[in-house]
């Protein structure tokens, strides 16, 4: 998939996941602890732990990780040029789809870094 505006992606996938919550709700919860507790701070930073689940994200083609990881990466600090190196890892562990999917990822930190910049 090709994501052409990446706060609209986000908000409808938000508003799926809001929708599925109540369906699954020990899952959700679960899942929501698991991210918490993954991503908190220890021997690495959360910088590097979303960094981490950024190139995963890629290698796996999921275009929901591309969004979430992207913009989560920026929050804790994230430059643009730790993300190209992100996509060159991903890119050495995924080969050719990963590319592909790098572009994308890119394409969200850019378009979540302008924000960032205008507030």
């Amino acid at each position: 998939m090709s994501v052409t505006n990446w706060h609209e992606f986000i908000g409808q996938t938000d508003k799926r996941l809001a929708e599925l919550r109540p369906e699954l709700p020990g899952v959700m919860k679960g899942f929501g602890e698991v991210a918490r507790s993954a991503i908190a701070p220890g021997v690495l930073d959360s910088k590097t732990k979303e960094l981490i689940a950024l190139a995963i994200g890629i290698a796996a083609r999921c275009d929901g990780c591309l969004g979430y990881h992207s913009k989560a990466a920026l929050k804790y600090g994230a430059t643009r040029e730790e993300i190209i190196e992100t996509i060159g890892v991903a890119v050495y562990m995924g080969g050719g789809p990963s590319l592909m999917y790098g572009a994308e990822a890119l394409s969200a930190y850019d378009e979540f870094a302008k924000d960032a910049e205008t507030a």
